[in-house]
């Protein structure tokens, strides 16, 4: 099985957590946190930091990780390193998403999830 490597923007302003919604491709409407893959020679926070510039306009300041999430797919397996982030200047503007949202802890679960962001859910709520 192929696995794909991405890494995933978990952006924080105050007690709120931002949330994309998939605008195309096989998780089309799924929610998730933004990101995208690893390219070659990037390091996980260089990929992040480029990835949320290109899909939404926004520069961010990269944190601590939270987790690596390891999940199977029925066609691949995906390792998705998941970073805390803040916004450092620009605003949140969709390229290639369908929706977004700011969600608090109480409405963290008001969302459809991808399978592999929602492994992160608890974890996130335990932190803000």
């Amino acid at each position: 099985m192929k696995t794909i490597e991405v890494v995933a923007a978990v952006i924080k302003a105050g007690s709120r957590i931002f949330a994309t919604q998939r605008g195309y491709g096989e998780f089309k409407d799924g929610w998730e946190f933004p990101g995208g893959k690893v390219e070659p020679g990037e390091t996980p926070e260089e990929a992040l930091v480029r990835e949320i510039r290109e899909e939404l306009g926004a520069e961010i300041k990269v944190s601590d990780l939270i987790d690596t999430i390891e999940y199977d797919y029925p066609s691949f397996h995906l390792s998705m390193k998941c970073y805390w982030a803040t916004l450092v200047s620009g605003t949140l503007e969709l390229k290639e998403h369908e929706a977004a949202k700011w969600l608090t802890k109480e409405s963290l679960y008001t969302v459809d999830w991808l399978p592999a962001d929602i492994t992160l859910i608890e974890k996130i709520q335990k932190a803000i």
